[in-house]
């Protein structure tokens, strides 16, 4: 079919859908692990569609399709970092579902063999009656921390909202990382999310200075080195994030968040490559895990071939406000069939426009992202029909 898809500026143009699905890799489902790099998808949750919930209530996750979704990744030989930001952590997902998140897929890992990595935040904490006191936030952390490190899943200590409220400076970050590092069973990844992510995470390290927020941050890894299995940087910079692994102590990892400048950071250099935890391998899970098992053969070339394409996409995707990239992603899942409906926990499928998510499925569809094209293109045109776009 022909669709006529809106223009950011106002009218439509004609639009001729992918008549045929990608070839599937020939080292897709049930291939061997990927080796070269460590590659987590950060992975978003399906609301219930038929819950009575609205953005106040308690979210409503459809857990069979969430869980199904996970399977999909792990089935690619990718891993699943669970309960991030791009679950919505903090944007419709609050911590008692967050808290049944991780439950329920570490076990499913454990079911399938599958990788997985889980959250570790203070967001059970609220800010009604002023910022909590570090001793609150150090307490919250090690709630979290115990109930991941209780499901044998690996921790990512994300950056926290109330930590960045109540903090005076660097020695309050210092104290408390470092007070949770000591008692980590094993060893972690640290997130530094941007304030592009999360604009309540301004001046997180103690300073609006990025060079001198990278020094504390480079203090607490280097103080207990042997708990730091990574580092996921998200500040969409390439050159502070080569900058900041050259530094790492050695065996502490640099796991890439910028979904701006993915293809070259996990690619590398003479001195070194970044790993990935990213959310835009949530919608290029299978193309993500060819790209890396070609890399695994050397060819370099090869890798970014099939990756750089990509970028177009995902830039859209998290382009300003660069945290509602949610919404695209969980579209995407739709057109591409994991998932029945377009609802999102917390009412956010109405965070982008339609111009903005008819440009993300005819990137999307130009990638040969969607396994049914057909299906894709009808379910594009169904909303096209709810929005009044003639056809």
């Amino acid at each position: 079919m022909t669709l006529h898809l809106p223009r950011a500026g106002g009218g439509t143009f004609a639009y001729e859908p992918r008549a045929e699905a990608r070839a599937e890799p020939r080292t897709a489902s049930g291939a061997a692990p990927l080796v070269s790099r460590a590659v987590f998808s950060a992975a978003h949750v399906v609301a219930d569609p038929y819950a009575d919930a609205s953005p106040d209530t308690p979210a409503a996750v459809d857990w069979d399709a969430t869980l199904a979704f996970r399977r999909h990744l792990w089935s690619h030989g990718l891993g699943v970092a669970e309960a991030m930001d791009t679950a919505q952590r903090g944007m419709g997902l609050d911590w008692a579902r967050a808290a049944e998140l991780i439950r329920r897929s570490a076990a499913e890992a454990k079911a399938v063999g599958g990788r997985i990595a889980c959250g570790v935040g203070t967001d059970q904490l609220t800010a009604a009656v002023g910022p909590p006191s570090l001793a609150e936030v150090t307490a919250a952390y090690e709630e979290q921390l115990a109930l991941v490190e209780g499901t044998g899943a690996q921790a990512i200590l994300m950056a926290s909202r109330a930590l960045a409220a109540r903090a005076r400076g660097p020695e309050d970050y210092l104290a408390v990382y470092c007070g949770l590092l000591r008692q980590a069973a094993e060893p972690v990844i640290l997130h530094w999310l941007g304030p592009m992510f999360d604009p309540a995470l301004e001046g997180y390290w103690g300073s609006d200075d990025l060079d001198a927020a990278t020094e504390t941050f480079l203090e607490v890894i280097s103080a207990h080195a042997d708990k730091v299995d990574g580092i996921k940087v998200s500040l969409l910079d390439a050159e502070r994030e080569i900058a900041l692994r050259r530094r790492l102590p050695d065996g502490v990892r640099c796991y890439t968040g910028d979904d701006f400048n993915y293809p070259e950071l996990i690619a590398g250099d003479d001195h070194g490559f970044s790993h990935a935890l990213l959310g835009i391998f949530d919608p290029l899970g299978p193309l993500a895990a060819e790209a890396v098992r070609t890399l695994d053969t050397g060819d370099t070339k090869g890798f970014r071939e099939l990756l750089d394409p990509t970028v177009e996409l995902s830039r859209h995707l998290f382009q300003t406000p660069t945290r509602f990239y949610k919404t695209g992603v969980v579209f995407l899942a739709w057109l591409a069939g994991h998932q029945s409906h377009f609802s999102m926990v917390g009412g956010l499928q109405s965070a982008r426009s339609l111009p903005h998510l008819a440009r993300a499925y005819q990137l999307a569809d130009g990638l040969a992202l969607f396994p049914d094209p057909a299906l894709a293109a009808s379910r594009m045109r169904s909303l096209l029909d709810v929005h009044g776009v003639a056809q």
